[in-house]
């Protein structure tokens, strides 16, 4: 049960922070970020951190690659600045 929930937190958080950058590269490389660190913290809560971390990046790098930034959009990555 506790996967499930994992699994369900990690998703909907990589769904919510998705990506920023216009390039679908960009977009992967910072969603896949934002994910490690949403899936990491969730992870750690029941116990399995570097789990959460690995299933939130993968999570969020194909959020990130499949989405445009029409659909969601936080701006320019960090290292375009």
């Amino acid at each position: 049960m506790k996967h499930i929930i994992l699994a369900t937190v990690i998703t909907l958080s990589a769904l919510s922070l998705a990506a920023c950058g216009d390039t679908p590269g960009d977009r992967a490389i910072s969603g896949g970020g934002i994910g490690a660190g949403v899936g990491a913290v969730g992870g750690l809560m029941v116990g399995a951190p570097l789990e959460g971390a690995a299933l939130g990046g993968a999570a969020g790098a194909a959020t990130g690659a499949l989405t445009s930034p029409s659909q969601i959009n936080l701006g320019k990555p960090s290292w375009q600045n």
